[in-house]
């Protein structure tokens, strides 16, 4: 049975079935997140902060990721139940390499990755910075870098190692760097510079960013679960973007001490004025929206660019089983 035939019948079943007993013990979950506690992971900190996976049957624990965690393979071995995948190419490379793992959703509509200049440098445009050196780090190589060497003609030469850390830009005034729009910009601020932002999804970088992943198993035999987890993720982002962040925010500093409240506060704002979560097909869906057209025709420019091969099943990278069914979305939004 194909994987969308059977994650079909599973949720049909599971409709059939009476809803449970609030007395019903609740479902231990854990779900790994990309990096430290930070306001790009506020709705699902929100989720948990105002009850909302418990509302649901699930206690969910997030487990903070870092540069030194493997979360994919901590999903494939079990040790999680969720994962907060990167971009689309994280689950094309699964079927790559036939690792039976799967995005569920979609949280960002758009990849927040920007490139970032000098204001007066004359890198007023993507076209402008062919041939120039940028900063970017080893993961841009077999990502976003791709799209800029298609569509821009930007050639490897360019690239010059990006160490995380702000003072090589700082102390030259032709430098261009990479970032996060609800990051780096207000890093580069606080030390003076208002930087010159072009965000990579506005330009046609079209990857998905914040997936939600699960293994295929679990798809199909915990739907019930599964469809849980992402509908009270998707709640808790409507709720931490058009209702009272507060909690969600409490949370975050204390898993995170190192997070402020301005950092906090500047990423929301970005979240919402570039429309990273609730945007594009988000705006009829509603959020965590994926399509098989922006799938298909992600992986169509990929294959030919030679990222993966022609003959890839890309419908084993995603499910829409749990998305797309406007859940959580304000009603005069619908």
């Amino acid at each position: 049975m194909r994987p969308r035939v059977a994650v079909a019948a599973a949720l049909l079943l599971l409709a059939l079935v009476a809803p449970v007993s609030a007395q019903t013990p609740l479902t231990n979950v854990t779900f790994a997140t990309n990096w430290k506690a930070e306001a790009e992971h506020g709705g699902f900190y929100q989720a948990v902060a105002t009850g909302l996976y418990r509302k649901r049957g699930l206690e969910v624990t997030i487990r903070m990721g870092g540069p030194q965690v493997n979360n994919p393979q901590l999903l494939a071995a079990g040790a999680i139940d969720f994962n907060m995948g990167a971009t689309s190419f994280d689950a094309l490379n699964y079927v790559r390499n036939k690792i039976p793992m799967v995005a569920v959703a979609s949280i960002f509509q758009k990849d927040p990755q920007v490139l970032m200049a000098h204001p007066g440098a004359g890198h007023d445009s993507l076209p402008a910075m062919k041939g120039k050196p940028i900063l970017v780090s080893p993961g841009a190589r077999t990502t976003y870098w791709l799209f800029l060497r298609a569509k821009f003609g930007f050639t490897d030469s360019q690239i010059r190692p990006y160490v995380f850390s702000m003072a090589p830009f700082l102390a030259d005034t032709s430098a261009i760097q990479q970032g996060y729009v609800t990051s780096e910009p207000y890093a580069l601020q606080k030390a003076g510079v208002k930087p010159v932002v072009f965000l990579l999804a506005d330009y046609g970088y079209d990857s998905y960013s914040t997936t939600i992943e699960a293994s295929w198993k679990r798809v199909r035999e915990q739907p019930g679960v599964v469809r849980a987890f992402v509908d009270a993720s998707i709640e808790g982002w409507y709720s931490y973007l058009y209702g009272d962040p507060g909690p969600a925010n409490a949370l975050i500093k204390r898993h995170n001490p190192d997070m402020t409240d301005d950092q906090i506060a500047y990423s929301l704002d970005a979240m919402k004025r570039y429309g990273i979560v609730d945007s594009g097909d988000a705006k009829t869906h509603g959020i965590g929206a994926m399509t098989d057209a922006r799938w298909q025709a992600f992986a169509a420019s990929m294959k030919e660019l030679g990222v993966y091969p022609r003959d890839l099943d890309v419908t084993l990278a995603y499910t829409l089983a749990f998305v797309n069914r406007r859940v959580g979305m304000p009603p005069a939004a619908r």
